[in-house]
């Protein structure tokens, strides 16, 4: 059975003096998770989110968090974004000099481990540890900023993705989440090549229809692919 449809947010477009309010306002959007892009001005060239601005917005919603570390030092970060509330921690292979032992030590910290591939990086990378994660992201963009454009030919690898996940046994486990570019025109492209986790930033907050619309309206074109 596929893996349901889930919008998820990321909250890098907010104004960040405001963040708390946006939480509140993509709950009551009907979101299914919220996304905090953590960067380090290191593995990307821009600076985010630390794990006390995460925590000070934990109690205001039940949703989960996920936490997609964009850093050069996941190992030494992980504990403090678990403690703020992130019930998942993204990694990316391309930062892990020992991505088995990083995953292993995400899932001993209490949360969820998944795994992400910039465009350049190939899906064999994750192969060896799809047994260990519940969600493998393919970056759309390359990583760092928002309102990117979205780069239609990571759907091949997508697909690919996907395969992978199925032939080892993990479809009902496993998600595959694309983040970068994601909008009305964008994420029926995406769903169709196997993503179920979409991430998307400026085009819900630019909607002009508002949250709600713009949640709306992506999962029913993400849904109107299966």
């Amino acid at each position: 059975m596929a893996r349901p449809i889930q919008i998820a947010p990321s909250v890098l477009p907010v104004d960040f003096s405001k963040l708390g309010e946006a939480v509140v306002a993509l709950d009551q959007a009907g979101v299914d998770l919220i996304q905090w892009d953590v960067m380090d001005g290191q593995f990307v060239p821009n600076l985010t989110f630390g794990p006390d601005v995460i925590a000070s917005t934990r109690s205001l919603t039940t949703l989960p968090f996920e936490a997609h570390l964009m850093v050069l030092t996941p190992d030494v970060m992980a504990k403090r974004y678990v403690e703020a509330g992130c019930q998942r921690l993204i990694v990316h292979v391309e930062a892990c000099t020992h991505l088995h032992r990083t995953l292993g030590n995400i899932r001993e910290l209490g949360a969820t481990a998944a795994v992400a591939l910039n465009p350049s990086t190939p899906p064999s990378e994750v192969a060896n540890v799809l047994d260990l994660v519940d969600l493998v992201l393919v970056m759309t963009v390359n990583p760092g900023f928002g309102g990117q454009s979205y780069i239609s030919t990571m759907e091949p690898k997508i697909a690919e993705v996907r395969r992978m996940v199925n032939a080892a046994g993990l479809e009902d486990s496993v998600d595959v989440e694309v983040d970068g570019g994601i909008s009305a025109s964008t994420v029926q492209g995406a769903a169709r090549a196997g993503a179920n986790v979409l991430i998307a930033g400026s085009a819900l907050f630019k909607h002009a229809g508002g949250l709600g619309a713009a949640v709306q309206e992506l999962r029913t074109l993400a849904n109107a692919t299966r």
